[in-house]
């Protein structure tokens, strides 16, 4: 029983065979109702337990017709006019429980035959929460496999974004350490990738061609080192951003300036690929939202004119999906209906379904992990924060180190979690209007099935970065 592959097995009571690199579902059902076991490993353990058990969720997946695919051809239909702007596609970042998180979300989007939804996570994310891009991936695949789904399935890099301090002290260490996060990402089956260079733009400089000219020449170079590993019959969805999320709003002539250049750029590098499926920009929004003294938040003013006409730009002149809303879940619920109105192609989810964690999560747990905060992060604490603004705004940094005692809560609370979770999704997704979105899927979406390559699962976990400089 020391073999860790015979281990694996044994705990899915043999529902799979393995022969030589070859996975097979022998009862899909019995599968169903163990693997909650290999996500425990996956979220827990390390060495070649943890490896093995990522491997073959993602090749049962794969066995039970659960792909990986890239969102681009539904984008870019979109932008040619052949998808109707009635809805605007989900970006979810699962920050905590990430199993029951997406299983929440796939029964939310079955009950309404949804199928345009995106499961993502950011750099800063993958530090702060101890998820490396595999990890994350077989857990929303995982999912898949419990809660029966079948079909094309997106998982995203979100914000894999350029340290400024970094690239300021040495930008080649900084620009390796992107391009290997992606291609780890890409590894694991992650065919959507948010690049953000955003963070280089200089607003000092004279012309808007100067402030941009870093980031559209790095969003460019990453790109074509995307289209250079792609597999095989994939594009890549990927994504641009012309302004740093929290900062000014954007503008029409940023938003040419970015394309234009970033379009000869990448003409360049690889002639005749394909570009970006859309484009992120800045409405007014900020990530996690502003919390005020009493913990509550902020009420924000979105520039919902800003969101149109600039998705109409992107889809008119450039051919792309449309513009991307950040910073959205802790916004109030009024909004939702006007990012479909302004026509943003996509909108990213993420603070709340932690927040929701936080507010369930048993009080001595809360309270260890508070404390924790008080040591480790005691210096983000400013002389007039209040205990709720503090502990609101670093929380998510106690995530990664408390990992394994989240994981190992009674499968009580996480029960009671996820159906909190689906009736929020319930409610997103009606407002964003994703009922019958599946139809758009099944006709633009061809899945190719790339089967994982073992070494990338017998690798190293959690990247381990420092990631407080970095957005969400």
């Amino acid at each position: 029983m020391d073999n860790p592959l015979n281990k694996v097995l044994m705990m899915l009571d043999q529902s799979i065979r393995v022969e030589g690199s070859k996975v097979n579902v022998i009862d899909e059902t019995k599968l169903r109702t163990k693997i909650d076991k290999l996500v425990e490993i996956i979220n827990i353990e390390t060495g070649a337990l943890h490896g093995w058990a990522n491997f073959l969720t993602r090749a049962a997946a794969l066995e039970l017709g659960i792909i990986p695919a890239s969102i681009h051809e539904l984008y870019m239909a979109r932008g040619r006019g052949e998808v109707p702007l009635t809805f605007s596609v989900p970006a979810i970042n699962l920050r905590v429980l990430s199993f029951e998180a997406a299983k929440a979300v796939l029964r939310a989007a079955r009950k309404i035959n949804a199928g345009a939804i995106i499961f993502e996570i950011a750099r800063s994310e993958i530090g702060y929460t101890y998820q490396s891009p595999v990890e994350y991936a077989t857990n929303v695949l995982a999912a898949a496999i419990a809660e029966g789904f079948r079909g094309p399935i997106f998982i995203q890099g979100d914000h894999f974004q350029i340290s400024a301090k970094r690239y300021a002290g040495d930008s080649l260490t900084e620009l390796n350490a992107v391009r290997n996060l992606t291609r780890q990402a890409i590894e694991a089956g992650f065919f959507n990738i948010d690049i953000d260079s955003s963070t280089l733009v200089d607003i000092n400089k004279a012309t808007i061609s100067e402030q941009q000219i870093l980031n559209y020449s790095l969003s460019a170079m990453y790109a074509a080192f995307i289209r250079e590993i792609e597999p095989e019959g994939i594009t890549i969805s990927i994504g641009g951003e012309i302004g740093e999320v929290g900062k000014h709003n954007s503008t029409e002539a940023e938003l040419q300036t970015y394309m234009e250049g970033f379009n000869v750029e990448l003409e360049k590098r690889v002639p005749g690929s394909a570009g970006l499926s859309k484009i992120s920009i800045q409405t007014g929004t900020s990530h996690g939202g502003v919390v005020l003294p009493n913990g509550s938040i902020a009420e924000v003013k979105v520039d919902f004119k800003i969101l149109r006409d600039l998705s109409r730009v992107a889809r008119t002149e450039f051919g792309l999906g449309g513009t991307v809303q950040h910073g959205a879940s802790t916004l109030p619920e009024d909004a939702f209906g006007k990012f479909v109105e302004s026509e943003a192609c996509e909108v990213h989810l993420a603070t709340n379904f932690m927040n929701m964690f936080f507010d369930r999560a048993p009080v001595g747990l809360r309270q260890e992990m508070y404390s924790w905060l008080d040591v480790k992060q005691g210096t983000e604490r400013k002389a007039d924060m209040t205990d709720e603004q503090f502990y609101y705004k670093t929380r998510k940094n106690a995530l990664g180190p408390y990992k394994s005692k989240i994981n190992a809560l009674p499968a009580s609370f996480k029960h009671e979690l996820g159906l909190a979770w689906e009736a929020q999704f319930d409610k997103l997704f009606r407002l964003l209007g994703l009922a019958d979105t599946r139809q758009y899927v099944e006709k633009y979406i061809k899945t190719v099935a790339v089967q994982p390559n073992l070494n990338t699962y017998l690798g190293k976990g959690n990247s381990g970065e420092v990631v407080g400089d970095l957005a969400d």
